[in-house]
């Protein structure tokens, strides 16, 4: 049936729900609405502004009645950035929508019953979290714009800190504009392929305060580089490299391939617990150290190593999680389709004097049903698979394997489901769900799954 719902109307609606988006979900007629900067628990007018066939988007006009969970949100450009979709939302109650959203997807899509779903893991301070920054970089009117783009948008919101990056950043974003504006150099023009600077991206060490930054240009010119380095060492401390990126093609990929070490090392130093991890400007590494420890110790436990087990670890990266099941089994086995971070795994093996994990390049849909066919057993597979989650021919490889135990660690609970329910439809059991607050103030929830043999 079609819906009666109009662009242009207005309604009063309470917020129900949130979406994926973190936008608020309203129903008008069994109608779902999704409203920006919404709560659950809002109660006001909203103008509906688009209208779709299976839902509309709205705005509100005023909200009548707040939740009682809608806080006054820290960050001065929280309406307009689209970084932090709940800010405006209690924490504790960040952390239970989170759980709330595994605990749906998997009655809604996986229908498993009987799973233990664990309280979120939340942090004691849920700011200045991350130790990875990417500015993009535009003209404005009259000055140099860094930021973040607006929601939905290419357009930059302009800010001088950002308040879950670590603190450090906003000391590079002033050191920037002033180089920028004595210089007269100019921000990339995504339109017309013009201009020089288009990203700045900093990589920041937690445990041994080392600082990567990286300044992403369209093509080799650096003017007055030198003048740059001087200007960054003498009002940013920890500075232990600085690195120009070229990237001259037209598209939203920030990284190009070709780097040059304009000042220090080519990489800086960070730990995960005793593991050391030699970081560069293309290594992937987890964005939130605190939770990353929490993370990796959970699927540690689930694993639960006595010391002669073999383990798969497929889409391992760096070997970040392999290195830990290293050393707590008889051999690690990790695939990884990105190059740079095979070499990376390999290499972070080696400096911390780990030689029982071997890394294998290629897809794991392709790399993981070899090495099957050629006799290689598992005890326990640990999957850490990309939004889309694992490839089918992954799981049917582990149905054959037959191990004791899969580790599933997850970024998206939607395809987590997904795959549960198939593994439990060919003799696995989901035994618990730990879900861990990664990205505190986003929609994003991270989660490590236990499943066993029946």
């Amino acid at each position: 049936m079609k819906s009666k719902v109009k662009v242009g109307s207005i309604y009063k609606v309470e917020i129900i729900d949130l979406n994926h988006r973190g936008q608020g979900v309203a129903k008008i007629e069994n109608f779902a609405v999704f409203i920006n900067d919404a709560i659950p628990g809002d109660i006001g007018n909203i103008k509906i502004i688009t209208v779709k066939k299976n839902y509309g988007v709205g705005e509100f006009i005023d909200i009548t009645k707040p939740s009682k969970w809608r806080i006054e949100a820290p960050c001065h450009v929280v309406d307009s950035c689209g970084g932090c979709q709940i800010q405006k939302i209690d924490y504790d109650v960040q952390l239970d929508i989170k759980r709330k959203k595994v605990t749906d997807d998997m009655e809604r899509i996986a229908k498993l019953e009987d799973i233990k779903i664990h309280e979120t893991i939340g942090m004691e301070e849920p700011f200045r979290y991350r130790n990875k920054a990417q500015f993009p970089v535009q003209s404005g009117e009259d000055f140099v714009k860094i930021g973040f783009y607006k929601r939905g948008t290419h357009e930059i919101i302009d800010t001088n800190k950002c308040i879950i990056q670590h603190p450090i950043t906003d000391k590079i974003i002033k050191v920037m504009r002033e180089y920028m504006k004595n210089y007269k150099v100019q921000p990339y023009d995504e339109k017309n392929g013009t201009g020089i600077i288009r990203h700045i991206l900093t990589k920041t060490s937690f445990k041994t305060g080392d600082l990567m930054i990286v300044l992403i240009t369209n093509g080799k010119k650096l003017p007055h580089k030198d003048e740059l380095i001087k200007l960054i060492l003498e009002n940013v401390e920890g500075v232990k490299s600085i690195i120009q990126n070229i990237n001259t093609r037209k598209s939203n990929v920030i990284l190009g391939k070709e780097t040059i070490t304009l000042w220090g090392e080519d990489k800086i130093v960070d730990y995960i617990e005793d593991i050391k991890f030699n970081i560069s400007s293309l290594s992937f590494f987890q964005v939130n150290p605190i939770q990353t420890e929490k993370l990796y110790n959970k699927a540690l436990e689930y694993a639960d190593l006595k010391g002669d087990e073999t383990v798969f670890d497929l889409y391992c990266g760096i070997g970040s999680i392999s290195l830990f099941l290293a050393k707590k089994s008889k051999k690690v086995y990790g695939i990884e389709v990105v190059k740079s971070a095979i070499e990376d795994a390999k290499n972070n093996a080696q400096i911390n004097g780990i030689d029982n994990a071997e890394f294998y390049l290629g897809k794991a849909e392709e790399v993981f049903p070899k090495i099957y066919k050629q006799g290689i057993r598992a005890d326990v597979v640990v999957v850490d698979p990309p939004r889309k989650g694992c490839d089918e021919k992954v799981l049917d490889t582990i149905i054959k394997m037959d191990p004791k135990k899969v580790v599933y660690v997850s970024c998206n609970p939607s395809t987590l489901a997904r795959d549960l329910k198939y593994l439990d439809e060919n003799g696995y059991k989901t035994r618990e769900i730990q879900p861990v607050d990664m990205f505190p103030h986003t929609t994003h929830v991270e989660s490590v799954t236990l499943l066993t043999r029946r």
